[in-house]
């Protein structure tokens, strides 16, 4: 029986599903004899316990069979239905070679299990098909055998039903409705044509529903398509959602393997009908979008015997899923969307002798850095997919250069545009070469139309924005809010950046860094505007002093220096920031500045901007001055992306809350009388206009 959930459940998966949705035939309470469960212990210690466990849910190699997560994807089905399941897949490689009495024998134990109560008459594999299994069990809640119980006098109907699914031409030209990439449109703007709501009514948002999510740190960002919203939260768990009322239609939870940890998911995709997304164990997989049962699970290994991390969130492009991780040697791969067969992998880090030794020396297996944590973009014109690499973790090889030598450390800092199909690297563009402070340009990659030029826009930490021709990646402009003291001048022409000397760490003394490691931007993506070129970015208003540490500790960065978060010089107290820029010049429209710090992406819809701050306040501005025209306060503070979408004809602003990463609580010393929740309450809140 090794893994015999896996065909259905990922290995480590569970799919909740509404008593709705299946046969309302399947009415009655499952019942089995004392005598066949004691018969199917016996069956099951042969063919079972090794990879499930004695106890049912402690087994190493497959999905507990009691519990919440098993009784989450079977409750509402008929019991007949995992009884087919079970004889068509047990044991692993080995379906149908019991006999059919021994299989009905492991259901009733299983059954047992759950705490099912046993009856006098047997369970068959005709009356299973009458049953239904609860989904969960304990205390007064467990029926009695054989209760029939009367249909939902008001069923809901269920979007799933009417799903279609998503062509790459639906992708490249979404419906308004639909939200269906991490920033909608590929191209990485974050906005909706929906016009509902708007700058005259957008005073009356309120709440229409909200869902809780499991606990942990959250920097998720749904998807929307046809009605039904699925959103991936922590534990590996992702759950779809009819997205006009918040009833759930099913989950996926992952199980992990001991010994690794969950890690946030930002983003999610979806073709066809499967949805896609990466897990903290290191595969890619794909789920039924309308069950939650996987269709296909590819491990991506491990690089140089590092576990690899995929935590940003894939993109679609030429039928490919393609995602960057985390990890040693990290890398960006390409997955079949259909098969789940890999087919490119591109190494962020050089490899000795690429493009001339630009490591300092260093050996490509003492290499670090490049992580790819943010979703990539995709152009339909170029047909090339762009990502953002991070920095170096680790500095100290690479603070003095060796004679001769090279210490770019080439591709951080890097903007990748690749091949899709093929992973070819068509071009690159190395913003900041040998980054000393912690400042990469990972973050989202925004391409737009100025000029007759395809351009692609782009920051790192410091907030200077580049801007790049997205065909060739030859510099085109720069522009700087102002927000830090690294990178005395951009050369108009090349783009490369005159650094600062006085900013440089490593020889023993306190320099003063305007960002800090946190960064003036962070991961939470901005939004253009297409059709005005408004950018909307939030801001962080905050320095830091590089300490020297003792000899022989490595500190925050490996010269040899600590971190002490201070206020920038001229501040006033106010660490938040929201500005607008015209991309196309980089041009400031307008700022607005608070105490509290943006920690939300930004929405762009009909005029208005959506963002969300570490004091839990959900606002929205005028697109044209900055005003602020509504707010609202969450359960908690997010770390996700609000997003849009409609559904039979009403519009819906929903986010996801929780604080994620480091970048949640950077910022608590500075303004200490913002108090987080001390029990965390991660969710998804959902707004609309009063009326039907």
């Amino acid at each position: 029986m090794r893994s015999w959930l896996k065909i259905s459940l990922g290995l480590t998966a569970s799919t909740l599903c509404l008593a709705g949705i299946y046969s309302a035939s399947a009415q009655i309470s499952p019942g089995y004899s004392a005598e066949q469960a004691v018969a199917g212990k016996t069956a099951y210690a042969e063919s079972c316990q090794s990879c499930h466990g004695a106890a049912l849910d402690d087994g190493q190699f497959a999905p507990a069979l009691k519990g919440p997560d098993f009784l989450a994807h079977w409750g509402g089905k008929p019991a007949g239905e995992l009884n087919d399941f079970i004889h068509d897949n047990m044991p692993k490689g080995m379906g149908g070679s019991l006999s059919d009495e021994t299989y009905i024998n492991i259901l009733a134990y299983l059954l047992q299990g759950n705490a099912i109560t046993p009856h006098a008459d047997k369970l068959t594999a005709e009356n299973a098909k009458q049953m239904s299994l609860p989904g969960h069990v304990g205390g007064l809640s467990v029926l009695a055998p054989g209760v029939k119980l009367p249909p939902d006098p008001n069923p809901t109907a269920n979007p799933l039903d009417k799903i279609t699914p998503v062509t790459e031409a639906m992708l490249a030209n979404p419906v308004d409705a639909d939200w269906l990439n991490w920033r909608r449109t590929r191209d990485g703007s974050g906005y909706s044509p929906l016009k509902q709501i708007n700058k005259a009514n957008v005073k009356g948002l309120t709440r229409v529903w909200s869902w809780a999510l499991p606990v942990g740190p959250a920097e998720g960002t749904p998807l929307v398509h046809d009605g039904v919203m699925f959103v991936a939260g922590y534990r590996d768990t992702i759950q779809a959602f009819n997205a006009a009322n918040g009833d759930l239609l099913w989950q996926y939870t992952r199980r992990l393997p001991k010994g690794v940890n969950s890690s946030v998911k930002k983003a999610v995709a979806i073709l066809g009908n499967m949805l896609y997304s990466g897990t903290s164990d290191g595969h890619l997989i794909a789920l039924d979008v309308k069950t939650g049962n996987v269709k296909w699970d590819t491990d991506l290994g491990q690089e140089e015997g590092v576990s690899v991390g995929t935590d940003s969130g894939p993109v679609i492009a030429k039928g490919n899923v393609i995602l960057g991780s985390r990890g040693g040697h990290p890398f960006i791969a390409a997955v079949n969307a259909q098969t789940g067969k890999e087919a490119w992998r591109f190494g962020t880090i050089a490899k000795d002798g690429k493009e001339g030794d630009s490591w300092n020396g260093m050996p490509y297996e003492k290499r670090t850095g490049g992580t790819v944590w943010i979703p990539g973009s995709y152009d339909e014109g170029t047909g090339l997919v762009y990502f953002g690499t991070a920095q170096t973790y680790d500095t100290g090889p690479l603070a003095k250069k060796i004679k001769g030598g090279n210490n770019d450390a080439l591709y951080m800092d890097t903007t990748l545009a690749l091949n899709p199909e093929t992973g070819k690297l068509v071009w690159y563009f190395q913003h900041l070469p040998n980054d000393q402070w912690d400042h990469d340009w990972v973050f989202e990659r925004i391409l737009f139309n100025s000029g007759g030029k395809r351009l692609v826009a782009t920051a790192g930490k410091q907030a200077l924005y580049d801007v790049l021709d997205a065909s060739t990646g030859k510099f085109a402009y720069s522009f700087d809010p102002g927000l830090q003291n690294v990178i005395l001048s951009v050369d108009p022409k090349t783009g490369a950046k005159k650094i600062n000397p006085e900013t440089l760490p490593g020889d023993g003394k306190i320099h003063f860094i305007c960002p800090s490691t946190a960064g003036a931007k962070n991961l939470m993506p901005a939004a253009l505007n297409p059709n005005t070129h408004v950018l909307v970015t939030q801001l962080t208003e905050v320095c830091a002093d590089f300490i020297p540490v003792e000899p022989g500790v490595r500190g925050t960065l490996s010269t040899g220096i600590r971190q002490g978060v201070r206020p920038r010089p001229d501040g006033d107290g106010n660490y938040g920031r929201l500005e607008a820029f015209d991309i196309t010049t980089g041009k400031s429209l307008w700022k607005t500045r608070q105490r509290a710090t943006f920690q939300s992406g930004v929405l762009s819809v009909d005029g208005l901007v959506f963002v969300g701050d570490i004091n839990r306040y959900f606002s929205a501005y005028d697109e044209s001055t900055g005003q602020k025209l509504w707010t609202t306060r969450l359960p908690d503070a997010s770390n996700g992306t609000p997003v849009a979408y409609s559904v039979n004809g009403k519009e819906y602003i929903a986010i996801v809350t929780g604080t994620g990463g480091t970048h949640s609580v950077d910022f608590d010393n500075l303004h200490p009388e913002i108090k987080p929740p001390p029990a965390r309450t991660e969710s998804v809140e959902v707004f609309a206009l009063p009326g039907n």
